[in-house]
């Protein structure tokens, strides 16, 4: 029997009629083969692969098969060399990524103890997780191509989408939506993204994925501990003047490298190099000197994370935004062992 492939797979996949697509020298079957109860894990059942084939869909885009070779059969993890790779199935006459996949561990890998479940609270909840409730059926928005959904419009709209979209990256169960070559085209007229994400350069806190959002839907700005500049106000204000954006979301991390830095550097009086000295001075007025040690740190994210939105919501043209009920201005903040994106107080 194949390897089995982590990821649970919906019902209506099941349905669909096992289907063979031609590589250059053989097939790979894919279709329903051997589900494994009650997980809804997947095992493909394939002919032998080898690594790496070539292999081009019913629309002619090329991945490639990942085989591991296992007595009699092989299952494949497929990708299109540009990000993570994907389960491929076929389904209804077509190779369907269904999410990203890794190798099959002896011990919990990190994607596996670094997503968690969601607990409950409203998406607008003062300190509350952001994204606790299953998606909430928008109230009909401004058309976009955003491969047929409609584009959030208030604030609270654009919470339940940011929530639904961070529950999908914590259970693997990601769409990558706005990516097809129609929201592409479409996007070379203009843009329409529904949410300001000013956020840490982390590589590992990428708001697009975070959120399970695509092209054209996120405006991101992105600085080393959120700091607040001129170039960031403008990019801010820029996405609510002038592209009607209904929320702006400050998202801070655990483990913030740029905020670390900065109360070490006022606990031992040190100067850091000059450019990194500055983001230290702009954190620094938001050090918890209540707490010690790492605990210092982690209520100084927060700390900072209230700080840059209070600076934010009180922008003059901002504020006026804030008071007619047409922009929030949220904080929020992401960790890394859970997945979770939580509202700050």
């Amino acid at each position: 029997m194949g390897r089995r492939i982590p990821g649970s797979i919906p019902d209506a996949l099941y349905a669909a009629t096992e289907k063979r697509i031609s590589t250059r020298s053989t097939h790979v079957r894919l279709g329903p083969a051997n589900r494994q109860a009650p997980h809804g894990r997947w095992r493909g059942a394939f002919p032998r692969e080898r690594s790496r084939k070539a292999l081009e869909n019913t629309n002619g885009i090329p991945v490639f098969v990942h085989g591991f070779s296992m007595p009699g059969h092989d299952s494949v993890t497929c990708g299109t060399g540009q990000g993570p790779a994907h389960t491929f199935l076929a389904v209804n006459s077509e190779v369907t990524p269904y999410r990203a996949v890794g190798h099959e561990p002896t011990a919990p890998a990190r994607r596996t103890l670094l997503r968690a479940g969601l607990t409950g609270a409203t998406a607008l909840g003062t300190g509350a997780a952001l994204g606790a409730t299953p998606a909430v059926a928008a109230s009909p928005g401004t058309p976009s191509p955003r491969a047929g959904r409609r584009r959030p419009t208030t604030p609270a709209e654009v919470l339940r989408e940011l929530s639904a979209g961070n529950l999908r990256w914590r259970t693997y169960r990601e769409t990558h939506p706005d990516e097809t070559p129609t929201v592409r085209e479409s996007l070379t007229s203009g843009q329409h993204p529904f949410a300001v994400i000013l956020g840490c350069v982390d590589s590992r806190v990428p708001p697009e994925l975070v959120f399970d959002q695509g092209l054209g839907d996120l405006l991101t700005v992105r600085t080393a501990g959120e700091v607040l500049d001129e170039a960031v106000l403008g990019s801010v204000a820029y996405g609510v003047l002038e592209l009607g954006i209904p929320l702006v979301m400050v998202l801070g991390h655990q483990s913030c490298g740029a905020v670390r830095a900065a109360v070490e550097a006022e606990v031992s009086g040190e100067r850091l190099p000059a450019h990194i000295q500055y983001l230290a001075d702009q954190i620094g007025p938001a050090i918890d000197h209540t707490k010690e040690g790492d605990a210092r740190v982690d209520a100084t994210i927060d700390a900072n994370i209230r700080a840059v939105r209070s600076r934010l919501a009180a922008e003059p043209d901002l504020a006026a935004k804030v008071a007619a009920g047409r922009l929030a201005v949220v904080g929020a903040r992401y960790e890394l062992i859970s997945q979770r994106v939580h509202r700050i107080a």
